[in-house]
């Protein structure tokens, strides 16, 4: 092929209804950039075996690289073979090491087998076949009028082996795959998405190789870039120079590349450090905590957590002083700084954080929803807190205040505070 242009056709009516998301076309759109193949379409079809040979119709005409996914099982509603067959106009057979797997699973398993299932082990005559090692179905590529069809069932695990295993040794021997594509997802903490890409505007406007796509998630903000080359090498390289360029500008706020999060960047720095943590939490309800301790570790960092919703809560269990609740109320910024106080002293950490506010819908103690108080105490430092006021539902507010807090220890240990 001179150039790849690929299409991921997902099939199955759940995906459409939503029951289940389209997790394969996101897994292999990634394994295709890496071999320098270019993705240009995602598709899903339901059941139906006419709008699935319209669809497989188009695919033809605008792709040279189909994968489709699904479809392939022993039921009626698994048309994929028969809807593409409109194009293809090739007798089956049956091939004979996937028909032998299917019978041998059904005498281990002691079960009988129905006649459908022998529907699995039907093969396009000019098919390649890929031998699946995780599942009965097998996978097919089929060379069609200079299209590369390639039939895969839509189980994630079974479609990832042959992917891994049949697919990409089948391009390669075939085909040149010449160009690599590298991407890398940059995350910042503390900016939002205008500000980030309006300190960036001169690098995204004169963005060749690298590209560069600012991407907005709860809290945060993201820049992939991606990068193509001769070779990993080469891509990696122009990567790396593109990150240091964007880092002199906005270094002050990233965080961590990829797959890393806030809270595991936290705690890497309180481990750094030799530091432990624990909360007093009443809007988020153990959120923050939750968070951590859900980290592989955690316990090198997390001596404990405390939810204390009511005022009778914050008083009797966590010690927070009635003074402080009856003067100034529980949420107030007064109360969140005694709470992360007595949670320091409780659990017997370095640094103790709290939360108190309004996730709302109605207001609390005269205050409007979205009012949040996060109180922080370091060390033998004087506690401090700060305010936020938050948009969205009950659970938004609750989601931002974690994320808000895991913003304000970056910051703060990362600055040497």
């Amino acid at each position: 092929m001179t150039q790849w242009k690929s299409e991921i056709i997902g099939v199955g009516t759940e995906l459409l209804l939503g029951q289940i998301a389209n997790t394969n076309a996101q897994w292999i759109s990634e394994q295709l950039a890496f071999h320098g193949i270019s993705v240009y379409y995602h598709t899903a079809a339901g059941d139906n075996q006419d709008r699935l040979a319209a669809l497989f119709r188009t695919a033809q005409e605008r792709s040279n690289l189909i994968i489709v996914t699904g479809g392939l099982g022993p039921t009626e509603d698994d048309l994929t073979k028969e809807a593409v067959n409109t194009l293809f106009r090739q007798p089956f057979r049956t091939d004979e090491t996937a028909k032998e797997k299917i019978e041998n699973f059904y005498k281990k398993n002691r079960q009988s087998m129905t006649s459908n299932n022998y529907k699995q082990a039907q093969v396009f005559e000019q098919a390649h076949i890929l031998t699946n090692e995780e599942g009965m179905a097998p996978g097919q590529i089929v060379e069609h009028e200079g299209r590369v069809w390639v039939f895969l069932p839509g189980v994630p695990v079974e479609m990832k082996q042959l992917m891994r295993d049949g697919v990409f040794p089948y391009l390669r021997e075939r085909y040149v795959l010449s160009t690599e594509i590298k991407s890398e997802m940059l995350r910042f903490i503390g900016i939002g998405e205008s500000a980030l890409e309006d300190l960036l505007s001169e690098r995204i406007s004169n963005q060749t190789n690298p590209t560069i796509a600012p991407l907005a998630s709860l809290g945060e903000v993201g820049v992939r870039l991606t990068a193509s080359g001769a070779s990993l090498e080469e891509a990696d390289d122009l990567l790396e120079k593109e990150r240091e360029r964007i880092l002199e500008i906005v270094g002050d706020y990233y965080y961590g590349s990829d797959d890393i999060s806030i809270e595991q960047k936290v705690f890497e720095l309180l481990k750094e450090r030799g530091w432990t943590i624990s909360a007093a939490e009443s809007l988020t309800g153990g959120r923050f905590i939750n968070q951590m301790i859900s980290l592989p570790g955690a316990s090198e960092v997390c001596t404990g957590g405390m939810v204390s919703y009511t005022k009778e809560a914050k008083e009797k269990a966590l010690g927070v002083s009635p003074y402080v609740t009856n003067r100034y109320g529980t949420i107030s910024a007064e109360c969140a700084e005694a709470m992360a106080e007595r949670a320091q002293h409780i659990f017997n950490s370095e640094v103790g954080i709290s939360f108190t506010g309004v996730a709302g819908p109605s207001k609390s103690e005269n205050q409007d929803p979205g009012s949040v108080y996060i109180g922080v105490k370091i060390g033998e430092d004087r506690g401090w807190h700060r305010f936020i006021h938050l948009q969205g539902s009950r659970e938004q507010v609750q989601n931002k205040a974690v994320k808000k807090a895991y913003q304000l220890l970056f910051h703060t240990l990362n600055n040497g505070n």
